[in-house]
């Protein structure tokens, strides 16, 4: 419960919420308790009466499920709840509506009856993984612009997704959300595409184009692909700057509107805005954003100082956003590497957080991120695997690993970056900097129960010195035993539960072989799928 009663003014699904919380349109719901008891006690709690406050705690500890829906015994445990969580053998109990019931040390407590009870001893029971920074939609672009950097890569990857139509985008979005899923990712933030093809000029300069968006149905179609695929998700769309800013609004404003049909979905958690200023031509593009922010309640997170290339160039548009006034904890700037002290400084102060890339800054030689100066000043920091067209391999434990051994290597300096903030950075971290901390990315009371047990002895990493370094230096995606999301097994040694994983794969291999011949018939495929694909030895 909060300390300070009078702040708190409503609920929204079952938790406390500030006033000048505008997370969505979920504010003012009464969903999760029933509106009769709910609604005195606020009047109540608003007028600053302890005992409603007592009385409310009471109610909502009778109304907990006297049978719930799993009880998992016996875990090491790693909450990842606080910056300097410790490891804990426990239990953990799952409601019926998929949150936590209850976790803590020891033996779980008994229950009349359960509909699941799970004996996790030997395993290790950790928070599913938020990568804060995704696009899902480039799950079938593998290994393409494997020699360019951004601006080339991003031409190169984008050459058969261009020509999707909506079913083919669905399939090629949802095929990355399970792969994320598959491998220990139960949030994503995800950058949808508009589906404009990008003008790169040199390795430093390029730009989107303004006048050749795909049909509002299209990001409609990546939206429902991860309500199927069955991840949890923010979804970002793109500021499409029409001809007029009432049609650029309109656009925004359909596609918000469209997506409150799923406010109560437990799966979809909010709406974001995409920034464009790195590419932007003006600087009343910042403006732009930021009204956008104001008038629809979005975070925005913008790809900036991503690119080693024409960095002035990219410092110079940081301003933009300054002038624009859109400094704040709801900008999140996306990969920042070329940021430099001052911005840092300046972006921290006003309380901006930041979310880093380490496999894909690799992978695109972009640079490396100074995290620990963006540490060193206060700014949130989350962690996101990105595209799966510039990791490639979507393996968050690879991509804590490349980003604790290249901070390390950097700096020259063991502490740039421990195990224990690595991890609390892919998850908790994660969730704060994008404002959902309440709802997921670690095991606390009232948080869906989105959980990881991975088994360090199957293949055996040897003894267990300490658990937090074992999990993430030792362990890898061959010791994820099983990935839950709302306490649903979704995933179980790598193979997926919930829906035809083997279907799903056909359909993307064979819609972007349809593509590849119609875009590109001298480089096939060398793949099998359902539809032949003969390769030529030539090519």
């Amino acid at each position: 419960m909060p300390s300070t009663v009078n702040s708190y003014v409503f609920l929204e699904k079952g938790r406390f919420s500030k006033p000048d919380d505008t997370s969505g349109s979920r504010r003012n719901s009464f969903a999760y308790f029933e509106p009769a008891f709910v609604r005195p006690l606020v009047a109540l709690i608003q007028d600053g009466s302890s005992w409603a406050l007592l009385l409310l705690k009471g109610r909502m500890e009778l109304s907990e499920s006297s049978h719930p829906k799993l009880v998992v015994e016996n875990a090491l445990i790693l909450d990842a709840a606080t910056p300097d969580f410790a490891p804990y053998y426990g239990h953990l109990v799952v409601a019926t509506d998929g949150r936590i019931q209850k976790i803590g040390q020891g033996p779980a407590p008994s229950y009349d009856s359960v509909v699941s009870r799970l004996d996790a001893k030997g395993q290790i029971l950790a928070p599913g993984f938020v990568s804060a920074h995704s696009h899902l939609f480039t799950s079938a672009s593998r290994g393409l612009g494997e020699d360019q950097s951004l601006y080339g890569w991003i031409v190169a990857m984008t050459r058969y997704t261009d020509h999707c139509d909506d079913e083919d985008i669905y399939y090629l979005s949802k095929h990355g959300a399970v792969d994320f899923l598959r491998n220990g990712i139960t949030t994503a933030y995800d950058f949808t595409s508009t589906g404009v093809p990008f003008q790169m000029e040199d390795d430093g300069h390029g730009t989107f184009s303004q006048d050749n968006y795909k049909p509002i149905t299209w990001e409609q179609a990546q939206f429902k692909a991860k309500l199927d695929a069955g991840i949890r998700f923010i979804n970002s769309v793109w500021l499409a700057e029409m001809q007029s800013k009432e049609a650029t609004f309109a656009r925004l404003e359909a596609l918000v509107n469209w997506s409150n049909q799923f406010q109560d979905h437990p799966q979809f958690l909010r709406m974001a805005l995409s920034g464009t200023v790195q590419w932007a031509e003006k600087k009343e593009t910042a403006a732009l954003e930021l009204e956008a922010m104001q008038r629809f309640g979005l975070i925005n997170q913008p790809h900036f100082l991503e690119t080693p290339h024409n960095i002035e160039g990219q410092r110079e548009k940081f301003w933009w956003y300054h002038e624009a006034g859109a400094l704040s904890p709801d900008l999140i700037f996306g990969h920042f590497i070329h940021a430099g002290e001052e911005i840092i400084q300046t972006a921290a102060r006003c309380g901006c957080g930041a979310v880093w890339q380490p496999t894909s800054n690799g992978r695109l030689a972009s640079g490396v991120a100074d995290v620990p100066c963006w540490l060193k000043h206060g700014m949130n920091v989350g962690v996101g695997l990105d595209d799966q067209s510039c990791t490639d391999l979507s393996d968050p434990f690879q991509n804590m690993r490349i980003g604790i051994y290249t901070l390390r290597a950097t700096h020259k300096d063991p502490a740039a970056m421990s195990a224990r903030k690595m991890l609390y950075l892919h998850t908790k971290g994660s969730a704060e900097t994008l404002q959902i901390a309440d709802q997921v990315g670690s095991l606390e009371v009232g948080k869906y129960a989105d959980f990881l047990l991975v088994d360090p002895q199957d293949p055996d990493t040897g003894p267990i010195h300490d658990p937090i370094s074992t999990y993430v230096l030792a362990c890898s995606l061959r010791n994820l035993k099983g990935v839950y999301v709302g306490g649903e097994r979704r995933v179980i040694d790598g193979k997926v539960e919930h829906l035809d994983a083997r279907e799903l794969s056909s359909e993307v291999h064979n819609r972007i072989n349809r593509i590849r011949a119609k875009v590109s018939p001298d480089h096939p495929l060398w793949t099998h799928a359902t539809t032949p694909v003969v390769a030529n030895a030539n090519a």
